[in-house]
């Protein structure tokens, strides 16, 4: 489903999406908002590069921070969780990873963490998506958040 298509179907639905994003910079605000009458749709994004824009912007806390780094599970799921709550959408989705160069042993190049939130709950995923270089991690990062509010169409 094109990003044209996903805003047709939230829009006849009447569901109103939030973006939080790290690592992407803000691709899939701007994959949803190339579209013309992507407003009816779109309330907000927020690009939380830096653990303080994450903590200011979003809520996520110091402890998850600490306990579990920026590119985490716990991390992603206060992300989506922080944007549902302060844009007042219907569901929010984040992004948090490490799209390279570099990474470590314990978190490389290409690990991409995925949260969205909705009406019933949130669910958390991580994907691994490999040393493809940075552009193509943010890229595919980017496809993958729309096909996360894709299988999300109530």
């Amino acid at each position: 489903m094109t990003p044209a298509e996903l805003i047709a179907a939230y829009t006849s639905r009447g569901v109103t999406v939030a973006t939080a994003e790290s690592c992407t910079g803000g691709m899939v605000a701007a994959a949803l908002t190339d579209v013309p009458g992507s407003s009816a749709v779109f309330l907000w994004g927020a690009v939380t590069y830096s653990n303080a824009a994450k903590r200011d912007m979003l809520g996520v806390s110091q402890v998850a921070l600490a306990d579990h780094g920026a590119v985490s599970e716990q991390v992603a799921r206060q992300m989506a969780e922080g944007a549902r709550a302060r844009s007042r959408a219907v569901l929010a989705v984040s992004i948090t990873g490490i799209a390279g160069p570099g990474g470590s042993e314990f978190k490389p190049e290409g690990r991409v963490c995925f949260g969205l939130a909705g009406p019933d709950g949130t669910t958390v995923e991580t994907v691994e998506f490999g040393a493809l270089g940075r552009y193509e991690v943010r890229r595919a990062a980017r496809d993958h958040a729309l096909a996360m509010l894709q299988a999300a169409l109530p």
